[in-house]
């Protein structure tokens, strides 16, 4: 599968909060959040389907579109791909990128220290 662009990506977060949808559904949800008219989000629909990230079927004389790829696949792979070109692929930068340019919260250390706890609880 193509990679999915960031507008793209919004036809696909609307899908994956209903599950399926029609064309004009996608429009109503996503249109006018972006300020997109129908047929820039039926171009994005049509991107998507020759991407295999959708796929539609004809009920009713009206085609209802669904996802091919999971959130979390797609969060997977976008996650994977900014590490690997800003990063070198390693986690470890990138936390200590936010941390010296953004402060932390004293949950999201918390959060931090639980998920480091827990990684080295499996690795025992």
């Amino acid at each position: 599968m193509s990679k999915i662009s960031g507008a793209e990506s919004q036809i696909m977060e609307a899908l994956w909060a209903s599950g399926q949808m029609t064309a004009d559904e996608i429009v109503q949800s996503v249109g006018p959040r972006q300020g997109w008219g129908e047929a820039t989000v039926k171009t994005l629909i049509n991107r998507l389907l020759k991407k295999k990230a959708l796929a539609s079927e004809r009920t009713g004389g009206r085609a209802i579109y669904r996802t091919l790829v999971s959130r979390e696949d797609y969060v997977t792979g976008e996650s994977q791909g900014l590490l690997d070109r800003l990063f070198g692929g390693q986690v470890a930068p990138l936390v200590a990128h936010y941390a010296q340019h953004r402060a932390l919260s004293a949950e999201e250390v918390a959060r931090l220290k639980t998920l480091i706890a827990e990684f080295e609880a499996d690795d025992d």
